[in-house]
């Protein structure tokens, strides 16, 4: 009995010396993001990528969104504005770094309409990437056979001329490109 106790207390020291040796082993730093080392990428010759600007999210009820983004989660949130040039009624959500834009349908002709009738509950509509040449990236886009869903920039929400790029070019998201 007592060689049977010793042989499992030698094993039982060989698993603690085991599992020691593995707790001991370098673990790896994480990687960490700074805000403050964010480069511009060269997107062609004669503009350049900018910062997200906002991403859209298309919501049935915009007084229902806009109500949980500032009484829940504490957002700055924006008065509803109309844009019927796009179809639209637009709630902004300041988030400091970047924005949300709510999009609601203003008129069943709206593109956003549609959206939501194959998106009951609503979700993500598109994200907006600001370039600080729209007129450049515009021609070099249709040179490298990117479609856009307008020949020509048209004036966004933002009071600033915007293109959107059809998302089966764009990896199956639908892009707006904003002048900075």
């Amino acid at each position: 009995m007592a060689r049977v106790l010793m042989a499992a207390a030698a094993a039982a020291a060989a698993n603690a010396v085991g599992l020691f040796s593995r707790l001991q082993a370098p673990v790896p730093t994480p990687r960490t993001f700074s805000m403050s080392q964010v480069s511009h990428h060269v997107a062609g010759p004669s503009w350049n990528l900018g910062r997200l600007n906002h991403v859209a999210i298309a919501v049935p009820d915009l007084e229902k969104a806009s109500v949980f983004y500032k009484n829940v989660l504490g957002a700055q949130v924006s008065e509803a504005v109309p844009i019927p040039e796009h179809g639209v009624s637009v709630i902004f959500v300041n988030l400091g770094n970047t924005k949300i834009e709510l999009l609601h349908p203003l008129g069943d002709d709206s593109p956003i309409a549609g959206f939501l009738q194959k998106n009951k509950a609503g979700g993500m509509h598109h994200i907006c990437i600001e370039v600080d040449n729209i007129n450049a990236a515009l021609m070099d886009l249709k040179e490298r056979k990117i479609r856009c869903l307008s020949k020509e920039a048209k004036i966004g929400a933002h009071g600033k001329p915007v293109i959107f790029l059809h998302p089966q070019d764009c990896g199956g998201v639908l892009v707006e490109l904003e002048q900075a």
